[in-house]
């Protein structure tokens, strides 16, 4: 088999009905996910403190359900198929008229990775690894950061690297705003009604995910800064430290509700989404 012909056969098999639909069984996943972390950060908002508002948490949650292993076996075989999917689009292109465009095929890229290690860690969770998929995210980054810390230029690199999830952070609450999601949804077999509904969950669905990556970022800026990773944050004491502001658990609340929302969106996104 030729290059060529090993390459039409990856596109072809990319591009498959199974595939697409295996893609949007992962963002059903995705949604779960933020739903459940969205309920969980409401409970603390509300005065539970004893839950964790992360991927752990709500794998935790989904695990202690009838059929949760099944389930959890089910959303890690889908978001797998999801970061496939992006990585396809990445090599290949994606839908639409500048579906080839290098900034739409690195971003595709990016979030084939990140959703890669998302299905790691629900199968490793699904499995019993709960160090891997279901472990305390705020430890996680902080030992992750004290290693970087170490390495040769450690201040600078954790330094740029937080730089670039605050970015992203920002990036994906403007996008949100702009309704830049409409571009890959298709906005035409939805009726008026439905298109608001959308509307309302992408746009404070994504600028709700946008702030936790954003606060995140600068909390691992704060640790480069001082040399001190205990200042690093997972997404749990990140969304722990909004009900520590002026506004109190309001502003929780508001960021709950957000993430909520961000669930109910990819749910939208498995069914609309152009793939």
């Amino acid at each position: 088999m030729n290059a060529m012909t090993a390459t039409g056969t990856a596109r072809r098999a990319a591009r498959s009905d199974t595939l697409k639909y295996a893609a949007r069984t992962g963002f059903t996943a995705r949604g779960v996910i933020h739903l459940l972390v969205g309920v969980l950060a409401l409970r603390i908002a509300l005065g539970d403190g004893g839950t964790t508002a992360d991927q752990g948490g709500a794998l935790a949650e989904i695990a202690g359900q009838p059929f949760g292993k099944v389930l959890l076996w089910a959303m890690g075989v889908g978001l797998a198929a999801l970061a496939l999917w992006q990585l396809s689009e990445a090599a290949f292109g994606a839908a639409g008229p500048d579906g080839h465009k290098p900034r739409k095929r690195l971003a595709a890229g990016a979030q084939g990775v990140f959703y890669g290690f998302v299905s790691y860690s629900v199968l490793a969770f699904a499995i019993g690894s709960r160090g891997s998929g279901g472990g305390s995210s705020d430890q996680q980054s902080q030992d992750v950061t004290a290693k970087a810390l170490g390495l040769p230029a450690g201040q600078w690199l954790v330094c740029a690297a937080a730089l670039v999830v605050v970015g992203a952070g920002l990036w994906i609450g403007f996008q949100a705003a702009r309704r830049k999601y409409r571009e890959e949804m298709r906005t035409g077999e939805m009726s008026r009604r439905v298109r608001r509904a959308v509307d309302v969950t992408g746009i404070g669905g994504g600028v709700a995910r946008g702030l936790v990556f954003a606060a995140a970022g600068g909390f691992a800026v704060a640790a480069a800064v001082t040399y001190d990773p205990e200042k690093a944050k997972g997404m749990d004491d990140t969304i722990r430290a909004f009900r520590e502001t002026p506004a109190g658990p309001w502003l929780l609340v508001v960021l709950a509700v957000g993430l909520m929302l961000f669930g109910v969106f990819s749910f939208a996104m498995a069914r609309w989404r152009k793939l």
